[in-house]
């Protein structure tokens, strides 16, 4: 076992007898020291106490782990307490598992984004879970009149080794809630897990399928309003609003002028939606109205530039191109991207005069309080959140934009009410993904290797649009990459895996067309670099040589890459969010168009907590990087985005997802993300497919509308 052992661990965790009877732990996500305290077992914080979750056993027994992270669909309300309830060798059917509220004085990493919960929570929640098994096999030492070395645990039992006696965690809960909280503590070998890395199923499945109210939409309360809001196309204000005949529309309560846009409220959803509709709105210039016409002349602009960041230049580039026996150039452009969750932003707010409550879907609600305590001039600790499930996020709902326009118009009408947006808002309403062209050239001997890279990265509010330090950076001797950027008033922020996203394609894409050009097997001219890259490395590397390296024999083994007849197979690899994922898609042509039949996907992310959650992860990442190389754009007309809901903006359908085969690296790695990492290789796997079957190269997304896929809707 791992002994973690600190002397100062007294404000690490924080126990309580309760009133009730029972045993309540809270621990703080940032100091590593231990305090006894008091608290009543219904969640009432202690004074004064920083935590940040809580795990309490009762008397009969039943243990409610509450988690703390926002749930978005990745799984992070079972996977948390599955870590807590391996540790305290609890009887899993005996765990009731709640979302905790917003409380940064008990919570520290309380943010649904980057792939980072599991990486950062999982030594913490470990050592909660393992400190209270520690506390009761000490109560029953205790009690038996026994040394504690002769107790051990199993499903929610101490077991005596020399008698056979055993006592249940209820029945020990007060004892040890008297018991001084140890100084050192065992965590369990990986090889004794029961809990971790089985098939478990998500804790909200029965609530989700009965239609129970867990999503922000869901969210109801007596004498609430409901509110829309019209807001401007990008770069836009507004002029004048005519609202006569949307107040005298049954139901509206209110129509009011906030910032830039017009807010109606009224009783009813239908109401609401009708009456913003009647809303007569006159807008006017006020920035570039850009089209996409513009944002391509641009992007030729920008790579041609001469005015380019340079984030990474090893070796000589200029004399590695010069001496060249072959050089391979290609650009790849991918548009702007809605998230389209299938929830739209919505949130409540209840605004009064030195308060405020907030509640609903939100990937950041730290940030989402904060900002509307500064909007209302009120400390934050005068800001209540409480979170719902998510319909989706994907990058979306780390913004807060939503929730401040919640804030504004319950302020606005004196009123609770709950701001909802339409999927014509959704899609309109901006924070999208940003578009970007990139620029690759391979410079290769004339023994097929590659002595010479560059890439340009060219982007439309994107900041740095490549990731300069990621493979095939430190295995190529001469290596060039820059960046270019142009300021837009189309907003844009995070999208799922963001940045990688496009460029693992472009990226993946490129170094297919270049090992073809070297006249090598794809797998093996990715293989030839990272040994180039352990052996002879160039500057400094990011990434793990061996783990991209294990993905890669695990996809290929799974995939029987190259062996297979009747099938064109494409490869691609990549490392994001701390993890590898490689991938091999298999297309077929059925009456002269190439069909996806079947993508396998290997995966590192270290000890895999759920296999059933780590198996949708994947899955649902594959699905929505196919869906959206395959379909997504959108497109500007003088700032006006041109495609409004699902009828003109396409996502992939479910019978156009192929059969998906995952499979995990089996380590002992500390878990390193699994929410975004299995999208960026997607769109490769599947473009390196099709060029295979048809010879033909994809360079812009969406596929659909390339010559390939000419006829296929």
């Amino acid at each position: 076992m791992q002994t973690l052992s600190n002397p100062s661990r007294r404000n690490f965790l924080k126990i309580a007898a309760a009133t009730s009877g029972g045993l309540l732990l809270g621990f703080n996500w940032t100091e590593s020291e231990a305090a006894v305290a008091s608290a009543p077992l219904k969640g009432v914080a202690v004074p004064g106490v920083d935590f940040n979750s809580y795990l309490s056993i009762n008397p009969q027994g039943m243990i409610t782990i509450l988690s703390p992270n926002p749930e978005v669909g990745q799984g992070i309300k079972t996977a948390f307490p599955i870590i807590v309830a391996e540790e305290l060798d609890a009887d899993w059917k005996n765990v009731i598992v709640e979302q905790a509220p917003l409380d940064t004085t008990k919570f520290e990493r309380q943010v649904a984004g980057g792939s980072g919960s599991i990486p950062h929570s999982w030594e913490r929640l470990r050592v909660a879970g393992a400190t209270a098994r520690q506390m009761l096999m000490e109560a029953a030492a205790k009690r038996w009149k026994v040394p504690v070395s002769e107790c051990s645990t199993s499903n929610g039992f101490v077991l005596h080794t020399g008698s056979n006696r055993k006592l249940g965690y209820g029945e020990l809960a007060n004892d040890a809630a008297k018991i001084p909280v140890p100084e050192d503590v065992k965590l369990k070998e990986i090889k004794d897990f029961k809990l971790i890395g089985q098939t478990i199923r998500n804790v909200d499945n029965p609530g989700i399928i009965t239609g129970k109210p867990l999503f922000g939409l869901d969210f109801h309360r007596e004498g609430m309003l409901i509110g829309m809001m019209q807001r401007p196309a990008f770069g836009y204000k507004l002029k004048s609003v005519d609202s006569a005949a949307a107040k005298a529309m049954p139901g509206i309560v209110n129509v009011v002028t906030i910032d830039n846009s017009v807010a109606v409220v009224g009783k009813s959803t239908w109401q609401v939606k009708k009456a913003k509709d009647a809303l007569k709105i006159e807008w006017k210039k006020a920035d570039n109205l850009e089209s996409t016409d513009d944002h391509n002349r641009l992007f030729k602009e920008m790579l041609d530039s001469s005015s380019t960041t340079v984030r990474r230049k090893d070796g000589d580039v200029e004399t590695a191109f010069k001496n060249a026996a072959k050089v391979v150039k290609a650009e790849y452009q991918c548009p702007f991207l809605p998230h389209s969750p299938l929830e739209p932003m919505n949130f409540f707010a209840h605004v009064k005069a030195d308060s405020a409550e907030l509640v609903g879907p939100s990937q950041t609600p730290e940030a989402a309080r904060n900002q509307t305590a500064k909007l209302l001039n009120l400390p934050p600790e005068k800001v209540t959140v409480q979170l719902t499930r998510m319909g989706g996020g994907f990058g979306r709902r780390l913004n807060t934009d939503f929730v401040i326009e919640a804030a504004k118009v319950s302020k606005a009408v004196n009123a609770p009410v709950k701001l909802m947006w339409t999927r014509e808002d959704d899609m309109t309403g901006g924070i999208y993904r940003p578009a970007v062209r990139y620029r690759f050239e391979a410079a290769l001997d004339a023994q097929g290797n590659m002595i010479g890279y560059k890439l340009r990265g060219a982007s439309i509010n994107a900041g740095n649009a490549t990731r300069e330090d990621n493979f095939p950076s430190g295995a190529v001797d001469h290596l060039l990459i820059d960046s270019i950027d142009h300021k837009s008033p189309i907003t844009t922020g995070p999208w799922r895996a963001p940045i990688t996203n496009f460029l693992a394609f472009a990226e993946q894409a490129f170094l297919d067309e270049v090992a073809h050009a070297a006249g090598k097997d794809p797998v093996q001219f990715r293989l030839e670099l990272l040994d180039k890259a352990k052996k002879n490395p160039v500057g400094k590397i990011t990434y793990d040589i061996d783990r991209m390296r294990g993905v890669i024999e695990l996809a290929a083994e799974k995939s029987g890459w190259g062996k297979k007849k009747g099938v064109a197979q494409g490869f691609s690899v990549y490392f994001s969010h701390r993890s590898y994922v490689a991938q091999v898609g298999e297309v077929v042509v059925e009456k002269g168009k190439p069909v996806l039949k079947k993508v396998y996907s290997a995966a590192d992310c270290g000890v895999v907590i759920n296999q059933s959650g780590a198996q949708q992860q994947v899955r649902g990442c594959v699905v929505d990087g196919i869906g959206h190389a395959m379909y997504g754009n959108i497109t500007f007309k003088d700032g006006i985005p041109q495609q409004k809901n699902f009828n003109e903006y396409k996502l992939i359908r479910m019978n156009e997802i192929p059969e998906i085969d995952v499979h995990f690296v089996k380590n002992e790695i500390e878990p390193t993300g699994l929410g975004e990492p299995s999208l960026p290789p997607a769109g490769a796997a599947v473009a390196n497919a099709i060029f295979k079957a048809t010879g033909k190269r994809l360079y812009n997304q969406p596929f659909v509308q390339t010559e390939v896929f000419k006829g296929v809707s």
